[in-house]
């Protein structure tokens, strides 16, 4: 590693919420194999590429400009590629962490974040050193705060990533295209990966869209399809059922009574055809 520069602190007793406990830069050629750190640390990978392996994330490639958060006691290992990469990093720990991962803002699983505003990052990144080389508890109680930033800034970054990632489909073709399938099985696994989501995110944009999970949504669409067909055909409760994608016509009679008040025989002496 050349161009080396470090420095490290130990924390006021009085910083229990956040305290940055060390900071530096480098152009890294080799990689941290196997190692343990007592604290949380984030690294900033400022030009380059290279790679991180974590229990928890596995092994991920990473382009800079990226940054990633390190756990603490937690085996990692992390290096650049041939080229090396230009890192600075921040050593930290403090009650405010276990918050933070508590909320999701940093993750074990997911702890790369690639960044789109990199001069803002690098900037708070120097004055958190700056800071933490003044060595008075207003440095350090500053430096503490530019770390905050740091995550703050890059939890927005990764959230903006997110966005861009999955660009909203158009909800209304999606419910549309659900209308039309209704009387099919549903695989709502399969249907979200066919509109480039997980299921997760497909049931709560529908749910958003329309009031209905997908499923709920479906069993509606199956429902008044049945009454337009027991109000104009003669077609048997059996045969209705089969229509609207349900083998069991007792199923069909149980839940049909549930939502409409009536069994289907019912609901059709009460529309009698002219």
């Amino acid at each position: 590693m050349r161009n080396t520069e470090a420095i490290y602190r130990t924390p006021p007793a009085a910083a229990g919420g956040l305290a940055v406990t060390g900071s530096g830069r480098q152009q890294a050629r080799r990689a941290v194999t196997e190692r343990k750190l007592p604290s949380f640390a984030v690294v900033l990978v400022e030009r380059g590429q290279g790679w991180l392996e974590t229990a928890a994330s596995g092994r991920l490639s990473l382009t800079g400009p990226a940054l990633f958060w390190l756990f603490p006691n937690r085996v990692h290992s992390y290096g650049p590629d041939e080229g090396g990469w230009d890192e600075r990093w921040a050593l930290f720990e403090g009650s405010f962490m276990r918050d933070f991962v508590r909320m999701r803002i940093i993750s074990e699983r997911h702890p790369v974040v690639a960044l789109h505003h990199l001069d803002e990052v690098v900037r708070l990144f120097g004055k958190l050193h700056a800071d933490l080389l003044d060595d008075t508890n207003l440095g350090q109680a500053s430096a503490a705060l530019m770390l905050h930033r740091i995550v703050i800034s890059a939890a927005r970054q990764a959230s903006g990533a997110a966005d861009r990632r999955q660009e909203r489909p158009d909800m209304a073709k999606i419910v549309e295209t659900l209308r039309r399938r209704a009387m099919q099985p549903l695989d709502l696994a399969a249907f979200a990966a066919e509109h480039g989501m997980s299921p997760a995110t497909l049931r709560r944009r529908f749910t958003l869209e329309t009031g209905l999970p997908p499923k709920a949504f479906q069993l509606r669409a199956r429902m008044d399809h049945a009454k337009q067909l027991l109000a104009t055909t003669d077609e048997k409760i059996e045969t209705v059922a089969a229509m609207i994608g349900l083998d069991d016509s007792f199923y069909f009679s149980r839940v049909f009574h549930e939502r409409e008040g009536c069994s289907p025989r019912e609901f059709r002496a009460r529309y009698p055809r002219v």
